[in-house]
């Protein structure tokens, strides 16, 4: 079956809750901060770049309020790091407070939290698997980080088009046309 129809840019694609444009996937950490974003279609996230954390002047929240205008992003969507148990820790509370002053800059574009357990580990993991060296990895986990966060976002918010039946899923195959 076809893909739905595409929408004009800032329009609702197949369901009305989602608006077609690009979406920029952001993982904040202690040190750096991973940017992805995606095509306006929703389809694919891709890195970006990793920005050094200024804690004292923001100066990498200024880059990042940049990209966002920049690709006209429709959307960003921000990593939380849950403890496994699902209780937000220290970790939690710093992204909260990033994103508390990446909000006002980039009103009224939303920001949305998204559970991020385990993504850098995955990252490093994926990167390893490509054989990427450690020390390479050091700067581009926190952008494979940011992809797993939005590709994560994207394919969840897809599946659950398809599950309410507005997106063009193919219909399951049948075993006896294998035959």
């Amino acid at each position: 079956m076809p893909w739905p129809a595409r929408a004009p840019y800032g329009e609702a694609v197949s369901d009305p809750g989602i608006r077609r444009g690009v979406r920029v996937g952001v993982d904040v950490g202690s040190v750096r901060v991973g940017i992805a974003a995606s095509d306006p279609d929703g389809i694919l996230a891709v890195p970006v770049t990793t920005l050094d954390r200024d804690k004292r002047n923001n100066t990498d929240i200024d880059l990042l309020v940049g990209i966002v205008r920049d690709r006209q992003a429709v959307e960003v969507v921000v990593g939380l790091p849950r403890q496994l148990s699902g209780q937000e820790g220290r970790a939690v509370r710093l992204v909260r407070e990033y994103v508390e002053v990446l909000t006002e800059r980039i009103a009224p574009i939303p920001v949305r939290f998204v559970d991020e357990r385990l993504t850098t580990v995955a990252a490093h993991r994926r990167m390893a698997e490509r054989g990427v060296r450690s020390r390479a990895r050091r700067t581009l986990v926190d952008q494979e980080a940011a992809v797993q966060i939005l590709q994560h976002d994207l394919d969840t918010r897809r599946g659950s088009e398809f599950r309410r039946g507005n997106g063009g899923a193919p219909a399951a195959a049948d075993p006896r046309d294998a035959r």
